[in-house]
């Protein structure tokens, strides 16, 4: 059997072995070193000497020495704390009132929920499970269809692969060689859109067919207000934000109020005032990061003039080497090139449209200096914003009376430290401020100042968490050891060629491979988990991509929404046996993946339109970084 041969045998060999329930890591380092002992077998050698061990070393030290994998223990860790210290609760139960009145409002604030615990903590059967169990059972005492509520729960737990900051990303960071910071920008508007698509579907099936999402009776959707607000009410204004305000400049009456046999305090009327501006803050300060980003932060240094004489006199004072009169050049020039501008002949030799599949238009949007500033019309834009929020933010005060604002006090306590935190961690990512590996060891510390800060941290619950964290990192570094001794091994025996060979042959458009290689990696979902998919078939796409001018940060963003197929394809959907773990008995597997058939072509109309329109993924990360 020729080595070809016996690669495309390996390949087929480690689907076989992964499919009948062998550790995927222990397989493929096995598939290596024995498909790579053949390879490098010499007759009459010692078997000690044979180079496939020397081989493993080698892959193995550099596995281990890249410094991307560093982030997710952190990460991990940053999800099992905030998992084993119970935050979703109070979350789930004050979303469900905020959305009380929408059509399957239960469902609805499950996805959210499920969108927002996975952003922070990352872990798909994590949320899965908590989710089924805070919420699945609601759901079926309310009446709602068994194949809403499941669908709901195993949809919206995977999201937590997708939006960063996700662990998934880094691994393909880490096989890819691109940028973790560039992906998590790419995958940020895609994921929160998959995820809008999502609560489309549900709301849009629950007004074409109520039965399936019975409206909940008044008793609980019922806003508990606190006695002592509709006494300050009485003595005030319906209107909180004017009650609040008039009670802190004139707080005679409000001290008079008794809250369990004792008068409030001036204190407790500033923190409920401050309750009430949340709105008010958050919005200011959005708006302002966004002026200050796009029009103070793009602005240049400006020299003073004495700074700039100083200069230009060190430089006219300072010696020149023999021969540098020659071949000086301007400073700009200099400048570039030491930044690593590329030269003529790296212009002439590199493709100039890597970003072929739909990205012409967003290399013409930011081929402005970055000292132009914004366009005018982003002013207009922006004011016309303002004006918006400004009118939503009117009518949100006018109209906010005792039930709306104990709503927002519990939104606030329940979903706004851990919104800042995750706002945080994504925010010193994508700003550049720091490296994932640092904001990752922030969300650790910021998770368990959280668990501490809701007192549901103990010391058994931390040390459950530290396990589960070095189960899982270790589980990622063996896989990354025998990716990378498998995939070597794989090169070697000649299968990458033969495969590229064969893809090549076929004479297909970028369009056509595009379809091919998703379609490939979708079908794969259905027997295999994400991590098998991306470690090691991936990596046989990779060098493809350069030869049919496809962007690998479009094409990786596109394989992440497609591996949220993997979590609800049949016959290996985790999501569903993770919430078969702790469903009713009366719910059978058949139900949920009858529940999670239809979110399955909703990613595949996520991805058509990832592709129809790609500033979806690239707008972002282009706009902060650059083409």
């Amino acid at each position: 059997m020729s080595d070809p041969a016996l690669g495309l045998l390996m390949l087929s060999l480690i689907v076989v072995v992964i499919m009948m329930g062998f550790a995927t890591a222990f397989t493929l380092m096995g598939l290596g070193i024995v498909f790579g002992f053949i390879a490098f077998y010499v007759p009459g050698q010692p078997w000690a000497d044979n180079k496939v061990f020397a081989l493993m070393v080698q892959r193995t030290y550099g596995a281990m020495t890249n410094d991307v994998l560093i982030s997710i223990p952190l990460f991990v860790l940053m999800g099992y704390v905030m998992e084993r210290g119970a935050l979703v609760d109070k979350m789930f139960y004050s979303i469900q009132l905020a959305f009380r009145r929408v059509p399957a409002s239960l469902a609805v604030a499950t996805l959210i929920v499920c969108t927002f615990w996975g952003i922070a903590s990352g872990l798909v059967g994590a949320v899965v499970v908590l989710m089924g169990v805070i919420a699945f059972n609601p759901m079926l005492k309310a009446g709602y269809d068994v194949k809403l509520a499941s669908g709901v729960i195993t949809a919206g737990g995977t999201l937590g692969i997708l939006i960063p900051p996700s662990v998934m990303i880094i691994v393909y960071a880490a096989v890819a060689g691109q940028s973790v910071v560039k992906l998590y920008a790419a995958a940020m508007f895609p994921g929160f859109f998959l995820a809008f698509l999502y609560l489309v579907y549900v709301i849009g099936w629950a007004l074409i067919n109520p039965k399936i999402a019975p409206k909940l009776p008044e008793s609980e959707t019922r806003v508990p207000v606190r006695p002592w607000v509709a006494q300050l009410q009485q003595a005030y204004s319906r209107k909180m934000l004017p009650a609040l305000f008039a009670a802190v400049l004139a707080p005679a009456k409000a001290m008079n109020i008794t809250v369990d046999g004792a008068r409030i305090g001036y204190p407790m009327l500033l923190k409920n005032l401050g309750f009430a501006l949340v709105p008010l803050v958050l919005t200011a300060a959005t708006l302002w990061a966004t002026w200050w980003y796009v029009v103070i932060h793009q602005q240049p240094d400006i020299p003073t003039p004495v700074a700039a004489s100083t200069l230009q006199k060190k430089v006219d004072d300072a010696p020149q080497p023999l021969g540098a009169g020659a071949a000086s050049q301007p400073a700009e020039e200099k400048l570039e090139e030491l930044g690593g501008g590329r030269s003529g002949a790296a212009t002439r030799n590199e493709p100039e449209a890597l970003q072929q599949m739909g990205s012409a238009e967003l290399r013409s949007t930011i081929t402005a200096t970055p000292s132009a500033g914004p366009a005018p019309e982003f002013y207009t834009y922006f004011a016309f914003i303002v004006g918006i929020f400004g009118l939503l933010l009117l009518y949100y005060y006018w109209t906010m009376e005792a039930e709306q604002f104990e709503v927002l006090r519990l939104l606030t306590s329940s979903v706004m430290p851990l919104g800042i935190l995750t706002a945080i961690v994504l925010a010193v990512i994508l700003l550049g401020i720091t490296t994932a590996t640092e904001s990752a060891a922030v969300g650790a510390a910021g998770a368990f100042l959280l668990a501490f800060g809701a007192r549901t941290l103990d010391w058994k619950r931390t040390k459950e968490a530290v396990f589960l964290t070095a189960k899982t990192t270790s589980m990622v570094c063996w896989l990354f050891v025998g990716s990378a001794l498998f995939s070597a091994v794989f090169a070697i025996l000649g299968g990458q060629a033969l495969l590229e060979g064969w893809v090549l042959s076929l004479n297909m458009t970028p369009v056509q491979f595009m379809i091919l290689s998703q379609a490939i990696i979708f079908i794969l979902g259905w027997p295999l988990e994400w991590t098998e998919i991306i470690v090691i078939f991936v990596p046989i796409f990779l060098p493809m991509l350069k030869h049919f001018n496809i962007d690998p940060v479009l094409w990786g963003v596109m394989v992440f929404v497609n591996l949220q197929a993997a979590f609800l394809s049949p016959p290996v959907a985790m999501s569903a046996f993770y919430l078969k773990g702790v469903a009713p008995k009366h719910v059978t597997l058949n139900q949920i993946f009858a529940g999670m058939m239809p979110y399955m072509f909703i990613v595949i109309v996520c991805m058509v339109l990832m592709y129809i329109w790609p500033g979806i993924t690239l707008w972002l990360p282009n706009y902060l970084y650059g083409n």
